[in-house]
């Protein structure tokens, strides 16, 4: 019986992981970095164990220590949640070796489906050896890992040698292994993945399947459970196909088989062997807890003989720290407020007031939504989105919704290349006209101890704050019975509620202030300030040396404070 487990993890799987340990009363260690030292994770687990290391982004990868850490915090079993050892047979041996509880599946299955190309061979698939210009276009990717990792689309054959070089690179930089292989790559595509879990008594469950064809840079960002318009037959194929390759290579645990679907063609990717992030939408759906069958299965429980019976449709979204209109580029900085309303399921790795670093992955959240029908899940996921109060660094979360309610998603025709078609239209400003006013009358109340009021006409105030890259001007006026603005009826304002009324339409903007920066609903915006900083000249002194003498020459350059 297992009574704590370390979860070599860190971030939202981490404290997912935790929450079900809870659950079933088991307690947890959580391991970190220097970096992580008070982040979430550390906070929710019963123990946490530093691990030493002088660069944070390699910490996690110590299978070594973090095996100290389980043995001396009297850990008797090791979870890997995804990514960093998940998929490392190396350290699931290392971890049986010390005497702990290995939750997933046997090294072996691991070596097995390790490698792309070997997972193919046992499926039956044999990747491209000579590509030639009717193979074109390829896709270019790491035989180990996954994640984006090493991956890339040739379209010229020309192109192909330094694509598979610098492919070879990065997949070693990432993962130890510079092993790439070249497969078909299909324009458009669907990723298909079908989620598997199994017990060492012979029972594996194909718990359906699962759409992931919204990606970006291969990785993804929404995901839905079932794939939907897939026909009986097909669906049954991929569950057939995914049940062998687990049985064929002794594999125990949750793992999934990942295709690439066009028409009624199922091309298999990849297994991987380990949790999924998109596992909830699965959960949902199936209305199980796949950590708390893990720890089950690794105890030496049977499964039932059949799978629950699915119900309903469930979609994700990844809610990343990151600019979709600037090359995807992560945000950092502080997360001032992370709050998701309505009926949904909310998986983070981050709390009010925690700091977004540049050593990990900018995934911030993942936002759940189960309904009896995919239009219905699909609503309630971008509604509760739209509605979020996120303060902190850039994120996607407008590119969510935006995508949730895209005809294409809305009607099941998306496939793998929805960003390369339609990024600009999705990414472009909008932003509410008033939220600037809103802003405004809201700081005017916040610093008007008595209201601002005069026994003489009041000339109008004047504030400027940024938006979306542009600068706006806005004017109010303090009177008799509070703040008023042209075009508009203050109904109500206050330092953090303002209510305005325009063309018999009242509209409530909830408003909230950290330093220069100013959050009215959903709108961020940056304060211009009234009067710039001072222009000062200072003397610089630049000293060079000709032919052995020394000469000073002073100017004059203005600064600001």
């Amino acid at each position: 019986m297992i009574t704590s487990v370390l979860v070599a993890n860190r971030g939202e799987i981490a404290c997912r992981v935790a929450r079900t340990c809870r659950d079933l009363g088991i307690r947890t260690v959580a391991v970190h970095s220097d970096a992580d030292a008070d982040a979430l994770h550390t906070r929710v687990a019963d123990t946490a164990v530093r691990l030493p290391g002088s660069a944070p982004a390699d910490t996690y990868l110590r299978g070594d220590l973090i095996v100290k850490a389980a043995l001396a915090a009297g850990a008797d079993a090791v979870h890997p949640g995804y990514g960093f050892l998940s998929e490392n047979a190396d350290f699931a041996r290392a971890v049986q070796d010390a005497g702990l509880v290995w939750i997933g599946p046997p090294p072996e299955a691991i070596e097995a489906m390790a490698s792309k190309t070997r997972a193919k061979q046992l499926m039956g698939v044999a990747p491209l050896t000579d590509v030639t210009e009717a193979d074109l276009p390829v896709l270019v990717k790491a035989a180990a890992g996954g994640g984006g990792r090493g991956m890339r689309v040739v379209r010229a054959l020309a192109d192909l040698d330094a694509e598979l070089a610098a492919a070879r690179a990065e997949a070693a930089s990432a993962f130890g292994d510079g092993e790439v292989f070249a497969e078909p790559y299909l324009e458009n595509g669907r990723h298909v993945e079908v989620q598997v879990l199994a017990d060492t008594h012979g029972t594996v469950w194909a718990l359906g399947t699962r759409d992931c064809s919204l990606q970006r840079r291969h990785q993804k960002v929404i995901e839905e459970a079932p794939a939907p318009g897939l026909t009986d037959a097909l669906t049954e194929e991929l569950h057939t196909l995914a049940v062998r390759a687990a049985r064929a290579v002794g594999y125990v645990g949750a793992g999934t088989m990942e295709f690439l679907v066009a028409g009624e063609r199922a091309h298999f990717l990849e297994m991987n062997t380990r949790l999924q992030v998109e596992h909830p939408v699965t959960e949902e759906v199936f209305g199980v807890d796949l950590v708390a069958e893990q720890i089950r299965v690794a105890e030496g429980h049977a499964l039932d003989p059949e799978p629950p019976a699915p119900r309903g449709h469930a979609v994700e979204a990844r809610l990343y720290a990151e600019d979709p209109a600037h090359d995807w580029a992560p945000q950092t900085g502080r997360l001032h407020r992370l709050a998701v309303p309505g009926a949904v399921r909310l998986d983070t790795g981050y709390t009010d007031g925690d700091d977004i670093g540049v050593h990990y992955d900018p995934m911030l959240a993942k936002v759940v939504a189960h309904a009896l029908t995919r239009a219905e899940a699909v609503r309630k996921l971008a509604a509760s989105l739209e509605r979020a109060v996120i303060h902190g660094p850039v994120t996607n979360r407008d590119l969510l919704v935006r995508s949730l309610r895209h005809g294409e998603f809305t009607r099941a025709r998306m496939d793998t290349g929805f960003y390369d078609r339609h990024l600009p239209a999705l990414t472009a400003p909008a932003a509410d006209p008033y939220a600037p006013l809103a802003a405004a009358l809201a700081d005017a109340h916040g610093r008007s101890r008595f209201g601002g009021w005069r026994n003489v006409p009041s000339q109008p105030q004047v504030k400027r704050y940024a938006m979306n890259g542009e600068e706006h001007e806005v004017r109010y006026r303090h009177t008799r019975t509070g703040l008023a603005a042209d075009g508009v009826t203050v109904v109500h304002a206050d330092a953090s509620l303002v209510i305005l009324e325009a063309d018999g339409v009242r509209r409530r903007y909830e408003v909230s202030r950290y330093d220069d920066r100013v959050y009215v609903g959903s709108t961020a915006l940056t304060v211009v300030p009234r009067f710039p900083a001072p222009v000062r000249e200072a003397a610089v002194v630049v000293a060079s040396t000709a032919a052995g003498e020394t000469e000073l020459t002073a100017f004059i350059v203005p600064t600001r404070d």
